[in-house]
């Protein structure tokens, strides 16, 4: 198998570039900005927590919802493109206006919205994967991905971070320096989305028929019953479900748990770069692995990884620890979310990957809902961190649990 990227794959990578810089500032910047904002309206660090867990677990919902019937719509004939672009774009447009409320509740639900928009985005992005290239490259493609997506997001989170922490060395106000930041992110999303936008053409589809809406619906309800039917698949989004739902949870909650823990906020938002970094090397590792062993190996391993990250968390109240969580994090992050994006593709129907990669994102890209709520919940019930850290490890043992059911189909 040759390892050079063709034109179309590296404009579907590059979509990769863009929309992480979104991600990565909702899992460091966002949240201490959103603590700042509800601190000075009164809100205790505990219930901030709370707050913004709920918060990631609504836009979870909403997209449980729409992404499997938008995913349906995107696999008639032209559709696709035209849903990933207006995502895309509305999901920028939302970043762009985070710095416009000083109401933290305003704030939470332009949140949601730009988080929702960013989750759909990756409905249609991930079911190009099947168009842009072969079963035989997907987990190398899937891994370049996640890997420049890892490294290309640091440059404008560095230069955001340094307009956050040195603003007023050059005469600028905490307000207007996340104004820059906010902004320079969502035109980055918006420039990285363009490449795609203009090359991709949708060869796997179903021609357009009446009554689209009901008929997809229909389309929906038939792909569940198959997936229940289809055994692997069933068991594959289960496994998925709950192994990455932990993965998504830690990534969405670290910096927000490091924050209601009292930990330095600067040295936090500098260990989940540090993270952004060791996972470009490590993904591309993965991606060499991937031809050598089985992606279902891979797979498994990292998994394993996860619960030991996840049973080192609950304890966790000093910086170094998070410094040393966030380089584990990074080591494995990249891998077990290219390897199950592709290892998905590979075992579904290309002219409806639109409706089961809905399924899948549901699953876990639209971002943690059972994990983030539980740590919400938990929270609020004890009035400690730790035990809601506790629950995620769970999940990685029943995740592990069922794949490993899954690899047996193979």
């Amino acid at each position: 198998m040759k390892d050079k990227l063709t034109s179309l794959e590296i404009k579907w990578i590059i979509y990769d570039i863009g929309n992480s810089a979104f991600i990565l500032l909702c899992s460091t910047i966002i949240p201490i900005y959103f603590n700042s904002i509800s601190s000075a309206a009164g809100v205790a660090e505990s219930d901030y927590l709370t707050y913004w867990s709920y918060a990631t677990s609504i836009a979870t919902i909403i997209v449980a919802f729409a992404g499997p019937i938008l995913g349906t719509l995107a696999d008639y004939k032209d559709k696709k493109k035209k849903y990933f672009v207006s995502s895309a774009i509305l999901g920028a447009l939302g970043l762009a206006a985070f710095w416009i409320p000083g109401n933290w509740k305003i704030f939470l639900l332009l949140y949601v919205c730009a988080k929702v928009f960013f989750s759909l985005s990756l409905v249609f992005y991930d079911s190009m994967l099947n168009d842009v290239t072969t079963d035989e490259r997907m987990d190398h493609v899937s891994s370049v991905g996640y890997a420049l997506g890892y490294i290309g997001s640091c440059v404008p989170f560095i230069i955001s971070l340094v307009l956050v922490l040195m603003g007023d060395k050059i005469g600028l106000s905490t307000s207007t320096a996340m104004m820059i930041a906010f902004l320079l992110n969502a035109i980055w999303w918006i420039a990285f989305t363009i490449p795609l936008a203009g090359s991709y053409k949708q060869k796997s589809y179903i021609e357009k028929q009446d009554r689209v809406v009901s008929q997809s619906l229909g389309r929906l309800w038939h792909s569940l019953k198959n997936a229940k039917k289809d055994k692997k698949i069933f068991l594959f989004l289960l496994a998925f479900f709950f192994y990455i739902d932990g993965v998504y949870t830690i990534i969405d909650m670290s910096t927000a748990y490091g924050t209601s823990l009292g930990l330095d906020t600067t040295g936090l938002l500098l260990a989940l770069l540090m993270t952004q970094v060791v996972a470009f090397p490590a993904s591309l590792t993965f991606a060499k692995l991937s031809k050598k062993f089985s992606s279902d190996k891979l797979i498994k391993i990292a998994i394993i990884a996860y619960f030991c990250i996840a049973v080192f968390a609950i304890q966790l109240d000093q910086q170094w620890e998070f410094w040393l969580l966030a380089f584990a994090v990074g080591c494995f992050q990249g891998g077990i979310q290219a390897l199950s994006r592709s290892y998905f593709a590979k075992i579904i129907p290309d002219e409806s990957s639109g409706e089961y990669f809905g399924l899948f994102d549901v699953c876990g890209k639209g971002a943690s809902f059972l994990g983030t709520f539980l740590i919400g919940f938990i929270t609020q019930l004890t009035g400690h961190q730790n035990y809601g850290v506790a629950a995620i490890s769970v999940m990685f043992i029943i995740g592990y649990f069922l794949f490993n059911k899954v690899s047996k189909m193979d």
